[in-house]
């Protein structure tokens, strides 16, 4: 609960109060100088706004601390993240055991190094090996595909009859469709007469009933023929 003003001489019960209102009731003190009176300064406001304004740029630093620390995380990222070490490792792991693989070789690598070049072996010199290596994964490829290249050019003279016997199929399917559809709607229609006979017949039993009820005799007739009925006079 708000403690009471001791300005405000109406609602004042203390010393101060009754004292302000009879300087009030004498006319030595206005309404209106109490009502400046109770204004905060003007100071105290801007001390206030100077407290938010140094809270709010010490926020701002903090954040573009925050900043700067992800930009370096980012930067470093290749040497101090765990997954571009994992990377690395991989790789060195790699280069390792295909050094070690090389050294334990060694002599025999050395001895086909020694051996003169008999027609065996394409000489290239060492800078062009790795261009070697994608020209040799180019060829692989091609050779696994050549059956289905050849297959393609030995079709090549065939292609007018696969063509022509394409388009009846084309048509084929054609005549097809039409009929698909035609048979749809013969469906459709014989479903739409099975619903309109199987409405009649809950008729045609009450009017039976109706008939036997009455002693009324009606002869079998055709849905489409008309006979009159005759009742039998119970006289």
């Amino acid at each position: 609960m708000a403690a009471a003003n001791p300005w405000d001489p109406a609602s004042a019960s203390n010393a101060a109060g009754l004292l302000l209102g009879h300087f009030v009731a004498s006319g030595l003190v206005t309404q209106e100088m109490l009502n400046i009176s109770k204004k905060s300064a003007s100071c105290f406001v801007n001390f206030s706004r100077l407290q938010q304004i140094t809270n709010i740029q010490a926020e701002i630093y903090q954040k573009n601390l925050e900043i700067e620390l992800l930009r370096l995380e980012k930067d470093t990222a290749d040497v101090v993240h765990p997954f571009f070490l994992a990377q690395k490792c991989h790789t060195l792991q790699s280069m390792s055991n295909h050094l070690e693989a090389v050294l334990k070789e060694k002599r025999s690598l050395r001895q086909r190094l020694m051996k003169p070049i008999c027609q065996e072996n394409l000489p290239i010199e060492a800078i062009y090996h790795r261009y070697m290596v994608h020209l040799l994964e180019l060829a692989v490829n091609f050779i696994e595909k050549l059956e289905t290249h050849l297959e393609t050019i030995r079709n090549i003279p065939h292609l007018d009859a696969n063509l022509k016997n394409m388009s009846k199929a084309l048509a084929k399917m054609d005549i097809l469709v039409t009929e698909t559809e035609e048979l749809a709607e013969n469906i459709l229609k014989w479903w739409e007469q099975q619903r309109e006979v199987s409405s009649c017949i809950p008729k045609i039993l009450t009017e039976e009933n109706y008939l036997h009820k009455h002693d009324i005799i009606m002869p079998p007739l055709s849905f489409n023929s008309k006979v009159p009925i005759q009742t039998i006079n119970a006289k």
